[in-house]
């Protein structure tokens, strides 16, 4: 048997670990919750650690804590933020509702540490002083979207952004076929349909430039109900000055800080945002899918890089690996979108009691999304090829060019072309040319599929 020491917390003793920094609270949690085996994504312990950290800080600079007992909080805090200590948070997501299992093992092995340190040390009196589970989760989870969002999802999809920008500069001057509800329309070039992908992904990227002045303000300083008990009163801007110097963000105090424990208003946004970029990401995926399709039997217009095999029975069989990953984590993101709407639905009078799913979800999301991004960009985008053969001659037999001819003969004979060329599978120039009196070179000019893509007025471009 695994060798045990005695821990006592207000219900008594209890077993733990000998070698566990974690203490009671902590060890009734993991006997308590043997649900999913789970636990608190990286981004949570490192925005715990820097929040009790930037607590320790605001309580020194307000006099309410010794400065060697600071001190010694703040170095053990950072080494829990910097990821040394992630194996001694081991409670399942699926915990209580306001993470405080959570909040109480960071406080302990922070305060294990520091006693390991010489410093006598207490997890409620000293760790979490001037806070309470109710406003320390909440805000952990503010910090931790905050940092994903800026770390890594804006970098990631400002690359996917960059590289479609690239591609679309590169596929300028190749036209194609255009498609509205699957079907021939009018032509476009690889360089519009690209750029209306990256237009997405930037207005994507907006969506969380707006709500960042709400996710930076934060519920700490509110404690148990919001009334800021057992903290001083300038706790909450204090702390949040010395969070910014930490991160390096600009977070600031909750105006109201009932409404910032009892609501997950701004949570429920960042998901929001989070799902409408994985819509982004299947439009993408999805028309990749397509234009890659066959080679032979479907549209074929592009060739993704060939990264390996496809089947294991088909041989030579190569698939979308990509865009259909892509699109899976798409899937996932709208999923977890789904889970945070129905938790942000539990916030009951003074406190919503869904905390650490919310953070799972979002956390997940975040990094989902910011992976993926890279992913599509670097193995998708940067390497497909263009099938020049198959665009053009899709593009050539096009009957809905006959639409720029409308001005000039009219709806009915335009869809009389039309027809005939469908049907017989002749280019429409000429079937236009035995319909219209307008001449060769005129419809040529009307017809070209690279002025079209320009609109305007056919033959004026």
């Amino acid at each position: 048997m695994s060798k045990t020491r005695i821990e006592r917390d207000s219900l008594g003793e209890l077993e733990v670990p000998a070698d566990a920094l974690w203490g009671a609270q902590t060890q009734r949690a993991v006997e308590n919750f043997p649900i999913s085996d789970r636990r608190m994504p990286r981004l949570m312990i490192r925005s715990l650690g820097l929040i009790k950290s930037a607590a320790a800080r605001a309580n020194r600079a307000l006099d309410l804590m010794h400065g060697s007992i600071a001190a010694s909080i703040i170095t053990a805090a950072e080494q829990v933020a910097d990821g040394e200590y992630d194996a001694e948070f081991p409670v399942d997501i699926f915990q209580t509702g306001s993470g405080t299992s959570s909040n109480m093992n960071a406080n302990e092995v922070i305060a294990a540490l520091a006693k390991q340190a010489g410093a006598d040390v207490h997890p409620n009196d000293h760790v979490n002083m001037s806070q309470s589970s109710n406003d320390v989760i909440p805000t952990a989870i503010h910090v931790a979207c905050a940092l994903g969002i800026a770390e890594s999802l804006v970098p990631n999809v400002k690359h996917l952004i960059d590289v479609l920008e690239a591609r679309a500069d590169e596929l300028d001057g190749v036209a194609k076929t255009g498609r509205t509800h699957l079907m021939d329309a009018m032509p476009i070039t690889f360089g519009q349909e690209l750029r209306a992908w990256s237009s997405q992904l930037d207005a994507g990227l907006n969506r969380f430039t707006d709500v960042r002045k709400r996710l930076y303000a934060l519920p700490q300083g509110g404690t148990a109900v919001g009334s800021g008990i057992n903290a001083h009163q300038n706790f909450g801007s204090v702390f949040a000055g010395e969070l910014s110097d930490l991160t390096g963000l600009p977070f600031s105090q909750a105006l109201d800080h009932f409404a910032a424990q009892a609501s997950l208003d701004t949570l429920l946004e960042v998901s929001s945002h989070l799902r409408s970029l994985a819509v982004t990401y299947t439009k993408i995926a999805n028309d990749l899918r397509w234009m890659n399709s066959g080679p032979l039997a479907g549209l074929g217009e592009i060739e993704l890089p060939t990264l390996q095999p496809g089947s294991s029975i088909m041989p030579g069989k190569v698939n979308p690996v990509i865009p259909e990953a892509v699109a899976m984590v798409a899937v996932q993101v709208i999923g977890n979108d789904a889970a945070v709407a129905a938790a942000a639905q539990s916030g009951n009078f003074q406190l919503n009691v869904m905390l650490p799913v919310v953070a799972s979800n979002l956390v997940e999301s975040i990094e989902l999304l910011a992976s993926s991004a890279r992913v599509l960009a670097d193995k998708a985008i940067q390497g497909f090829t263009v099938n020049h053969d198959n665009v053009d001659a899709a593009l050539a037999r096009n009957p809905i060019l006959v639409t720029a001819l409308n001005r000039e003969i009219g709806y009915d004979l335009g869809s009389k072309i039309a027809k005939e060329a469908y049907k017989t599978g002749r280019p429409v120039l000429d079937v236009a040319m035995e319909h219209t009196d307008l001449g060769e070179e005129r419809l040529k000019a009307l017809l070209d599929p690279m002025a079209l893509t320009r609109g305007g007025l056919p033959g004026e471009q």
